[in-house]
């Protein structure tokens, strides 16, 4: 489990295939002995088991595995070489909750419509899947690309607004979005369990689940 506060913007140093799988290699400013084989870290907004891990000169690097179907259902898919993403390990008992629980489970890819600065801040416009953007609502939180934000406004046409402050533009890979790309999309849970209670969330009559 995660908080959304993203801790450091980590380097892709390698990508590469191996027997069905993706090994990515990542770099961070994190301590060596603060990364331990099996931990999770989220990448992104996407949770991954270290399965390798060093130190550099810097600090640490650790590759994590990502099967096929993580590389469709999120962005890791377009993941490169020198490519940066955001970090965050995950919560500890006593640590404070700064920003709202995120799992680490992408619930769709969105769109980025729009980038506009206002004032010292600045105003993101996504579009997200159309199956999920009920869960988007004016004052309640999402995990955008694992950053914890609050949704400044719902649209009708089921876009959403974000409002981005200077330290959190800066902090993570969120000022290198432009009109066009791609983000990984956590539902806050909170709104998932409303949406299940007021039956908006409820399996339509004659859906085969298998």
């Amino acid at each position: 489990m995660f908080t959304g506060l993203v801790t450091d913007v980590g380097r892709i140093r390698k990508a590469e295939h191996r027997n069905g799988l993706t090994r990515f290699e990542v770099e961070s400013a994190y301590a060596p002995d603060g990364v331990e084989m099996g931990a999770s870290i989220m990448h992104s907004g996407v949770c991954l088991t270290v399965v390798d891990h060093g130190a550099t000169e810097t600090g640490a690097w650790w590759a994590v595995e990502a099967v096929p179907e993580t590389l469709e259902m999120t962005i890791l898919g377009g993941w490169r070489e020198g490519g940066s993403v955001n970090l965050e390990q995950s919560l500890k008992l006593g640590d404070e909750l700064g920003g709202h629980f995120v799992f680490g489970h992408v619930d769709g890819v969105g769109e980025v419509v729009s980038v506009e600065p206002e004032g010292q801040s600045w105003r993101l416009t996504i579009r997200p899947p159309a199956d999920i953007a009920r869960y988007f609502a004016k004052k309640g939180s999402a995990a955008v690309d694992g950053v914890s934000l609050t949704v400044a406004d719902a649209l009708p046409n089921g876009d959403f607004e974000l409002a981005i402050i200077p330290h959190t533009w800066e902090a993570t890979t969120l000022s290198s979005l432009k009109p066009g790309d791609s983000v990984n999309l956590e539902i806050d849970m909170l709104a998932r369990y409303v949406a299940r209670m007021i039956g908006a969330d409820a399996p339509q009559t004659g859906e085969d689940h298998g």
